[in-house]
């Protein structure tokens, strides 16, 4: 029962007495009656042709094919209309649905005055910091906002505008753990390592975090966030709605746009379990009826509708895909609060001119192992021979070295192109640099389908500039460029530069980055640095933060001098010592 005050937030439709009893307590006609069709989900109306027909005019979504029959979907922004409805021409609810009735119309109004309370709340919102250590862009802090306004909707910011910070402090200033976060199977690294960088209990300790691992279930350890992939959930499918968590994040949402596969009905259930769900997408769909509608639907189930009445209305006809007006839709969508978007044009004055993001994705240890034990030779020959003078051994620990950033770069590769394809599906213009011809070649195999041009050194004068050139007049949107190959190419087109291979100068880095933001560039250049946890990446990071101070700060946007490529060996030496003392006591 609400108090005055929330009574005053409620519309007047809501706000009178509900249809059913209003047309006992004034002895109305009745004109027809209202029963809830559990296989549907929907309330039923039979009653008068004048009224059946009333509704299928004022609400599309309630026609059916039958005479003298609407049917409105249980969602608690249809209840109201409904009710609305009955206002007018009251129904005769079936006694076996009237506790039912009285409970949709109970959240039909809180939801209403949820709603209403959230259009009052701050425009931004500060995280809190004793649980929560970033700090927030003004557009960021709306994004919070609009989170903490809507606990079912979608983030739609488009890629690099920090979707997965605004969520973890959605999470850290609600508290409504725990969570589940179902993420694509290379961003579950990421998001373990955001969640230990960003968010923590009030007492500073960390948040406990457990990844799920494989399809068979298994009694679940306590924890405040839960990681899984999105090729899991079908496994999980019986399990996970009774879990009782209040809270699910799903991030590239767009993976759920297609129904009737074991992994969108697992993700319905879990959604329509829990309390608070949020979708983060940089590519929402709009021009796919279908598509958009399952995506929203995994959201807030049935707020569109159903999927007949959606296309019927939205879209070029019953069961065509196309919406017709896709502005609009996006508008209704805004107006709703089931979605907000923003694009980096759109926040650009808020935008550094170069922005850097240091990625955690996955790697095949399989594979990573596997290519180390060539190495095993040249381990032996180091551990078997006495005098040897210093200058040998230094080329021995070298070609080790060597070896095991080549292995690196192929076992983390299949992950990398994982990323970049997310990136050039959302439309993206992107450079992909590496170091090793073999880990090129999986890119030329993974992405083929993306036509990409080559700048490797393999290539002849003429080739280099049609590749260019391809990548410069929009015939192809990705360009895999060798970190070492990278002076003198003029590619400010690229929206997004991408190290699926780390160097030991920061030069080299940046120099492979203004190969992209050029002289008299306005727009704001995503550079990613993808590392995995294991192999040579994490040493490399740390010798590049320690010239830099910060990996991700300001880097010197100048050519490498003598005394970086000097720095440089003799980072990469110092590591190779290391890593041949690490790898000859694990041989005993």
């Amino acid at each position: 029962m609400q108090d005055d005050q929330e009574l005053s937030l409620l519309p007047p439709y809501l706000l009178s007495a509900d249809g059913a009893q209003y047309a006992d307590s004034q002895n109305q006609r009745t004109y027809g009656t209202l029963s809830y069709n559990a296989r549907r989900k929907c309330w039923t109306v039979k009653g008068d042709p004048m009224v059946t027909e009333l509704c299928k005019r004022l609400f599309p979504g309630s026609a059916t094919a039958r005479r003298g029959e609407a049917r409105f979907t249980n969602h608690r922004r249809v209840v109201g209309d409904l009710n609305w409805l009955m206002l007018r021409y009251p129904l005769l609810v079936k006694p076996q649905d009237r506790e039912r009735w009285q409970k949709a119309l109970t959240e039909a109004r809180e939801h209403a005055v949820k709603r209403e309370m959230a259009r009052r709340m701050p425009e931004k919102v500060t995280p809190n910091p004793s649980v929560f250590t970033g700090t927030l862009t003004d557009f960021q802090q709306e994004g919070l906002a609009y989170l903490l306004r809507s606990d079912r909707c979608l983030l739609a910011d488009e890629m690099g505008l920090g979707k997965t910070v605004q969520a973890l402090a959605y999470l850290s200033e609600t508290g409504a753990y725990p969570a589940m976060i179902v993420a694509p199977t290379h961003l579950i690294s990421n998001w373990q390592k955001e969640i230990a960088r960003f968010v923590h209990c009030p007492d500073g300790s960390p948040l406990r975090v457990h990844v799920l691992k494989g399809l068979k279930p298994y009694p679940l350890p306590p924890a405040d966030i839960y990681l899984m992939h999105y090729l899991l959930l079908r496994g999980w499918k019986e399990v996970l709605p009774d879990l009782g968590l209040p809270t699910v994040i799903f991030d590239e949402v767009q993976e759920l746009r297609h129904a009737g596969t074991e992994k969108y009905s697992a993700a319905s259930l879990l959604a329509e379990a829990a309390e608070r769900v949020i979708g983060l997408s940089g590519t929402p769909i709009y021009n796919q009826g279908a598509e958009i509608w399952n995506v929203i639907n995994i959201l807030d189930f049935h707020v569109l509708g159903d999927y007949e009445s959606f296309t019927r209305e939205w879209c070029y006809g019953y069961g065509n895909r196309i919406v017709a007006k896709p502005e609009l839709l996006g508008e209704h969508l805004r107006n709703e609060g089931l979605m907000l978007r923003r694009t980096k044009q759109e926040v650009l004055s808020e935008l550094p001119p170069k922005r850097r993001l240091v990625m955690t994705i996955d790697s095949d240890e399989g594979v990573y192992r596997k290519l180390m034990q060539p190495l095993q030779k040249t381990l032996q020959l180091l551990k078997s021979s006495g005098e040897v003078s210093g200058s040998q051994r230094a080329l021995w620990e070298m070609e080790i070295e060597r070896g095991e950033r080549q292995a690196t770069g192929i076992a983390k590769a299949p992950y990398v192109t994982q990323f970049v394809r997310a990136l050039l599906d959302a439309g993206e213009k992107v450079l992909l640099f590496a170091h090793h011809h073999e880990v090129m070649d999986i890119y030329k195999r993974e992405l083929k389908n993306y036509s990409p041009a080559f700048i490797t050194g393999r290539e002849t004068t003429a080739m280099k500039e049609r590749g260019v050139e391809r990548f410069m007049v929009g015939k192809t949107n990705l360009c895999c460029i060798s970190l070492r190959a990278a002076s003198g190419l003029n590619l400010q087109r690229a929206s997004c530069v991408v190290f699926g291979e780390l160097d030991w100068s920061p030069a080299v880095h940046s120099q492979a980055e203004d190969r992209a933001h050029r002289m008299g560039q306005t727009d704001s250049i995503l550079c990613y640095y993808l590392v995995s946890g294991g192999g040579s990446d994490q040493e490399m990071q740390d010798a590049l933060g320690l010239k830099v101070s910060q990996f991700v700060g300001l880097m010197g946007d100048t050519p490498q001098s003598g005394e970086d490529a000097f720095l440089s060996a003799q980072e990469a030496r110092q590591y190779a010592e290391k890593l041949v003392s690490r790898l000859l006591s694990e041989m005993g």
